[in-house]
């Protein structure tokens, strides 16, 4: 999956897999998660987000299952 650089100070990048509903985060500690049945409207919400960081908690943190994946 291909991930999209975002400026932030605790989101290095972010991808999303439209057909399997993963939304792949990477750190800036380069720890990498997949949180699984995220609608896209969600991912598109995240990446227009003004604070990634602050929307990830509150929006996709807890709501999603996820796992580390590095």
């Amino acid at each position: 999956m291909e991930r999209e650089r975002v400026v932030s100070s605790n989101v290095h990048s972010i991808g999303y897999d439209p057909e399997q509903k993963i939304l792949e985060i990477e750190f800036n500690d380069r720890s990498t998660y997949h949180y699984f049945d995220v609608p896209e409207l969600e991912h598109s919400k995240l990446m227009t987000a003004a604070s990634k960081g602050k929307y990830l908690n509150s929006h996709i943190k807890g709501k999603y299952r996820y796992r580390q994946i590095k």
